[in-house]
C-alpha cells in the first residue's frame, strides 16, 4: 500500500488542491493507498479541509518540519511512503515513476520541480542552478520525497535535530542503504516563497550560513524563511 504523507501548517488556501491531486493520481494508478495529513499547530481550517477530502488527520505541535514528516509517516501503514508538501500538486505519472523506481531497486528519491506562477527576475536562474545541483547530488526536493518504509526505518526517518534542508540529510542517509533516484517527471509546487521574499532575504540567509555552517539549520529562530509568519501572495 502507498502512504501519502502531507505535512501542513495553516495551509487552508492550497491544501485542497494538493489532496484532490493525490486522490486523482492514486486512483489512476489503481493501487491501495491512504492519505495522512500531519497537521502541525494549524489555527485555520486546514484540518477540516483535510478531513472533508478523506484524509486521516494526525494533530501535532512540533513546528519542526522533520518531526512533522516523521509523525505522519509513523501514523501511516503503507510499505511505500510518499511525502507531498501541502502546496504541491502531483500527477499519476510521477507516482507511477516512483513505484517503478522502487520496483527497480531504489531506496527512494524525488522529482523534478515546476514552480508555478510569475516569479521575480532572479527566480528562474536560481531554480535552474538549485534544480541541477540537486539532480547531480541526488538530493530530493522536500515538496516530493518517496522512499520504501524499510529504507525510511533503517535510516531513522528525517533528522529531527535540524529545522530546514531535512530532505537533503534524508537523501544522504538513503544513499547508505540503496539507490536514490531523481525522476524526470515533474510536480508543480508553489512559488510563493520567491514572490514574497526578496533576493536580499536569500542573500542574507546565505551569508549567515557561510558564517555558521550547518549549525544554522539547528536554529529555528534564524530560519524565518520557513518558520516566520506565513506570507501569502
Amino acid at each position: 500500500m502507498i502512504s501519502f504523507v502531507v505535512p501542513a501548517y495553516n495551509e487552508e488556501r492550497l491544501i485542497g488542491a494538493t489532496l484532490d491531486a493525490i486522490h486523482s493520481a492514486a486512483r489512476e494508478i489503481g493501487q491501495p493507498y491512504e492519505l495522512v495529513v500531519a497537521n502541525d499547530s494549524s489555527t485555520d481550517t486546514t484540518a477540516s479541509i483535510a478531513r472533508d477530502r478523506g484524509a486521516r488527520v494526525v494533530d501535532c505541535e512540533h513546528r519542526q518540519i522533520a518531526r512533522v514528516r516523521n509523525t505522519g509517516a509513523r501514523a501511516s501503514t503503507g510499505d511505500v511512503l510518499i511525502f507531498v508538501d501541502a502546496d504541491t500538486v502531483i500527477s499519476s505519472a510521477v507516482v507511477r515513476a516512483s513505484l517503478d523506481a522502487i520496483a527497480d531497486g531504489a531506496a527512494g528519491g524525488g522529482a523534478t520541480l515546476h514552480v508555478e506562477g510569475t516569479l521575480p527576475w532572479w527566480g528562474p536562474p536560481l531554480l535552474r542552478v538549485v534544480g541541477e545541483s540537486m539532480r547531480v547530488m541526488r538530493w530530493a526536493a522536500g515538496c516530493y520525497v518517496f522512499a520504501t518504509r524499510a529504507a525510511f526505518e533503517t535510516v531513522g526517518g528525517f533528522d529531527e535535530r535540524i529545522f530546514a534542508s531535512e530532505e537533503i540529510f534524508f537523501s544522504q542517509a538513503l544513499k547508505r542503504v540503496g539507490r536514490v533516484v531523481i525522476l524526470r517527471e515533474q510536480v508543480v509546487t508553489s512559488g510563493r516563497k520567491l514572490r514574497t521574499h526578496s533576493a536580499w532575504d536569500l542573500i542574507r540567509l546565505l551569508g549567515v550560513f557561510l558564517v555558521q555552517g550547518p549549525r544554522l539549520l539547528r536554529n529555528r529562530a534564524a530560519l524565518s524563511l520557513w518558520y516566520g509568519d506565513r506570507r501569502h501572495d
